[in-house]
């Protein structure tokens, strides 16, 4: 396969939310995901997509709960590194602007994770999409990519809330299989004394 970019971002994020949600298989995991590799930045789209179709296949129900978990990480550590007057400035935006630099945040947390990634974003009242064309998408069997589905999802859900904005993210696919994250922005959400 094709080596698609993939950041220590994602990589670091699945190996986290299986630690936490599947301790006991996290050996198994490794195989693919070795910490070497991970130091390293030499985890390819192979090894991968053995760690999606694993997790498809052999780990539900925790499966969802792994990338959920994972996603949060991931949305947690890229927002992290935003500066601390960035956030501020993002928190104190009006309502359609807070959720544009959330968008922004999760299309730059999208290309983080793997590189050569495309992403378009429609922002209209309080509805929004996120389409992704992915390497890793293309190369994978259409079940193994469910899991990066839900990573996703999680991972622009929690960025919105980093930025305030109280939202559901959910996959949507159309009749041909095509596939985005659809937005629904409820509103302001308070900032917490721990996150200003």
């Amino acid at each position: 396969m094709v080596d698609a970019g993939i950041g220590r971002l994602l990589i670091s994020s699945l190996h986290q939310g299986i630690a936490d949600i599947s301790p006991n298989r996290l050996e198994f995991y490794e195989n693919w995901l070795s910490p070497t590799g991970m130091r390293d930045g030499r985890i390819g789209l192979a090894p991968l997509g053995a760690v999606l179709s694993f997790l498809h296949r052999e780990e539900p129900p925790a499966n969802e709960q792994i990338v959920a978990r994972a996603g949060r990480y991931a949305a947690d550590w890229m927002f992290a590194g935003v500066s601390t007057f960035r956030r501020s400035y993002v928190r104190h935006l009006p309502m359609g602007l807070r959720s544009r630099a959330a968008l922004g945040l999760g299309r730059k947390l999208i290309l983080t994770t793997v590189r050569q990634s495309k992403v378009g974003s429609r922002l209209s009242g309080r509805s929004a999409a996120i389409d992704i064309s992915s390497a890793l998408f293309d190369q994978l069997r259409a079940p193994a990519t469910i899991p990066m589905r839900a990573f996703y999802a999680s991972a622009v859900e929690r960025l919105l809330q980093h930025c305030a904005v109280d939202a559901e993210v959910s996959v949507t696919t159309d009749p041909l299989g095509a596939w985005s994250l659809a937005i629904t922005v409820r509103g302001p959400l308070e900032v917490l004394e721990s996150e200003k």
